[in-house]
């Protein structure tokens, strides 16, 4: 339960955080990126290396995989966060379930009861809601939401490999594997595609904000879904979905960010309400 908790909690205030991190005087956003991943890895890495048993054999290859994922998907929320604001792209993560009910049908990997699926699709409902708000506003935010919703596909996929394949794995040594991956990814793309250099002296808030998604938001809160998932299955994992708008909407209002349309939070309810009738217990 506290782990839970900690998830909800700690990933449904990073929407807001890489909005401070990339907003205006703040880091570019690849820069961001690999800078948030790089300082994760540095305190990960002499963690790692006490701890035991790492990867073997095919271990390796799928670790790895989901670390490209990892990246790819990161990359996603944070071009998607340059449109939308967090709460809505908290919101758009309610559409997991839908996809994890996909994914786990074509496996096999567990099974997904007709409640799940109409449930989901409920989600979906409030999904275009929201994203039909999103359209009075800028038919840019509206490509946000095409990003975050794509970035759901991919961790939904990278956590299904973690499940099946990286359980055999410590904990730390699984998780710092799948973030120096995702780190060296992130930092060729920055090499390649970045603003230019990281600003100095370094703005006071946007660092702020960088430490925490490095040190809270990466660190902390990957140990503990890594724990959560092999201690529970995917479809209880992916009920974390129903706290991230929450927590981001509350965050939001509280640092006075941008107000939600009443067809914002309509959408937001009836996500919500699918998601509880998909996922709750008989």
């Amino acid at each position: 339960m506290v782990a839970y908790a900690a998830c909800a909690l700690i990933w449904g205030t990073t929407w807001y955080a890489i909005r401070v991190c990339i907003g205006p005087g703040g880091f570019g956003t690849l820069e961001a990126l690999a800078l948030r991943f790089l300082i994760a890895i540095a305190i990960l890495i002499p963690i790692a290396l006490r701890a035991r048993p790492w990867p073997r054999g095919a271990q390796w290859g799928w670790l790895v995989l989901a670390g490209v994922l990892d990246a790819i998907g990161y990359l996603l929320v944070y071009l998607g966060e340059e449109r939308v604001p967090g709460a809505v792209a908290a919101v758009l993560y309610g559409t997991q379930p839908l996809i994890l009910a996909v994914l786990l049908t074509a496996t096999g990997m567990e099974r997904i009861t007709r409640r799940h699926v109409v449930g989901a699709l409920v989600s979906l409902a409030g999904v275009a809601i929201l994203f039909l708000d999103r359209l009075d506003v800028s038919a840019q935010q509206a490509a946000g939401v095409g990003m975050i919703v794509a970035s759901v596909l991919v961790a939904t996929t990278y956590s299904m490999i973690m499940k099946r394949h990286a359980q055999a794995v410590h904990g730390a040594v699984a998780t710092t594997v799948f973030l120096v991956v995702t780190a060296a990814v992130l930092g060729v793309v920055a090499l390649a595609f970045g603003e230019g250099p990281i600003p100095w002296p370094p703005p006071a808030w946007p660092t702020v904000a960088l430490l925490y998604l490095a040190l809270v938001g990466s660190v902390v809160a990957f140990l503990t879904y890594f724990w959560l998932l092999g201690k529970t299955t995917l479809l209880v994992t992916s009920t974390l979905v129903f706290v991230y708008p929450l927590v981001a909407i509350v965050t939001d209002a509280i640092a006075g960010d941008e107000t939600l349309t009443m067809r914002a939070y309509l959408g937001a309810g009836v996500t919500l309400s699918g998601l509880v009738v998909s996922l709750r217990r008989s």
